[in-house]
């Protein structure tokens, strides 16, 4: 290995000038700012895993906007994964965290379509790590993919004015701005092209891209976008709400002392007796620098960037397993459970009532609200409900929010993805050819897939079904309708 590398850094000092020009791809090597990255070779993909692209957030950097790091000339390996960010679940977790990982086709020169996804977890859960987000499927077929970790929970999103400028709490945005920065600068030297980004991602990562698209720190940064499961009409916390969750946190933490220097497993302590009492007491809220405004309500002022967009969701985003669930969120929906049982016909329990209330609610409605505003901007725009169930789980089908990921990916057999039936696999390679047409030129539409509508002004989709992929109107547009009456009084 030892004589391997110094064969790699001779030739990386050699072409040093020309990094950009160089045939990349033909090199399991990349020269950045930060150094010279060794990465992995397997098949016909290269990857480079744990690249810092901001300074560790620790000691005096906690919960302040990521920082630069500095330029170096030395060979890094990049074989694995770095840690996830602090969380409670993931004992594994660190706040030395800001890191990415790059997949891309060996032997392939650029410039090459990128992809940069961010992942969801309500904001406080989940990794770049995850084998689910291997970008080897999209590199095989001459894409490169970008997947980033960004801070969470009490670490990304804590408001508290006494801890930073103006108390931002959207550390998590910040990192994400960040990365986006790291790929513009350096991604050439992997063979992508930084003119050519496509972001994606689902639920908390849908919503920052969202946020993204309404931020002027970051527009210029990609040129299309991929909303997956996007929560489109959700409230943002208010700068007091933000502020008065600060104190709180600071109250269970038991400290006021130097927030800096407390432990981290303090910290996550703290977190967790919060989140007990409100799931939503860390996420994005208004600052007014990077975020300004609700995403309902900046896509409605034509505020987000005029870039080509796919946004969907799927048709069984949730499961309700408690009484007490079912029945706030039927109580929330202000109509009776015979009125509710004429909209979902084929719900045949309570609990299936509400979960299709609450996805209808919370996702598609809100995900046509934002498609239709996109379209009237001019912007090319594709709607899609994702409504397939794998073949061994239609008996019994979990919870669907998520569910198209692994279609996406094209990954089987890790935690949270089984094996695919040859079905499967039909529906998700013709998915992943969709996403990878909109990456090279904003339109997902291609030789032998079945044609997908733009949504224009009208309520077209693509129904992404056990029996059918098409194109045309959207069977629940009346159901859809009566929300949409509902959420403008």
């Amino acid at each position: 290995m030892r004589s391997l590398l110094a064969l790699i850094a001779a030739f990386a000092s050699l072409y040093a000038g020309a990094a950009v020009a160089q045939s990349v791809g033909q090199f399991p090597f990349a020269l950045t700012r930060e150094g010279q990255m060794l990465g992995a070779v397997e098949g016909e993909v290269a990857s480079f895993k744990g690249l810092a692209y901001a300074a560790p957030p620790v000691g005096s950097l906690r919960w302040r906007p990521p920082q630069a790091l500095p330029e170096s000339s030395e060979m890094s390996t990049a074989y694995d994964y770095a840690a996830p960010c602090l969380q409670p679940a993931m004992p594994a977790a660190r706040e030395d965290c800001l890191t990415l990982n790059v997949f891309r086709p060996f032997g392939v020169d650029g410039p090459l379509p990128v992809m940069v996804f961010i992942h969801g977890g309500d904001f406080i859960a989940g990794t770049a790590s995850d084998p689910l987000f291997d970008g080897s499927r999209f590199a095989q077929a001459g894409l490169i993919v970008v997947t980033l970790n960004y801070r969470l929970g009490a670490l990304g999103w804590l408001t508290r004015p006494a801890l930073s400028d103006g108390g931002s709490g959207n550390f998590g945005l910040m990192d994400q701005v960040t990365a986006l920065h790291w790929v513009h600068d350096n991604i050439a030297a992997f063979g992508g092209d930084a003119n050519n980004v496509t972001l994606f991602g689902n639920g908390a990562g849908a919503t920052s891209i969202a946020l993204l698209m309404l931020c002027a720190q970051s527009r210029d940064l990609f040129q299309k976008a991929i909303l997956q499961s996007v929560p489109g009409r959700a409230r943002l916390h208010s700068s007091q709400e933000a502020e008065a969750a600060g104190r709180q946190f600071v109250a269970a933490l038991g400290q006021e002392a130097d927030l800096r220097a407390v432990k981290p497993a303090r910290l996550l302590a703290a977190e967790k007796r919060l989140l007990e009492k409100s799931s939503r007491s860390f996420a994005p809220a208004m600052d007014g620098h990077l975020v300004t405004e609700d995403i309902a309500a900046g896509f409605t002022a034509a505020h987000e960037s005029r870039i080509p967009l796919i946004i969907g969701s799927n048709d069984d985003e949730t499961r309700f397993d408690s009484e007490l669930e079912v029945k706030e969120t039927l109580s929330a929906s202000g109509e009776s459970i015979d009125e509710l049982r004429k909209l979902y016909p084929d719900a045949a329990r309570p609990s299936d009532v509400a979960a299709s209330f609450y996805t209808d609610k919370v996702f598609s409605e809100p995900v046509r609200m934002l498609a239709r505003l996109h379209a009237v901007s001019g912007a090319p725009t594709f709607r899609y409900r994702f409504a397939y169930v794998p073949e061994a789980r239609r008996g019994n089908p979990d919870e669907g929010h998520g569910r198209e990921l692994q279609f996406i990916f094209g990954v089987e057999g890790v935690p949270g993805a089984g094996i695919f039936s040859r079905r499967d696999r039909e529906v998700s390679s013709r998915m992943r050819a969709y996403w990878i047409n909109f990456a090279r030129s904003g339109d997902p539409n291609g030789a032998e897939l079945p044609h997908w509508d733009a949504a224009a002004d009208h309520d077209h989709l693509l129904l992404i079904a056990n029996d059918r992929i098409a194109s045309g109107d959207d069977p629940w547009v009346e159901r859809l309708d009566r929300l949409t009456r509902e959420s403008k009084k």
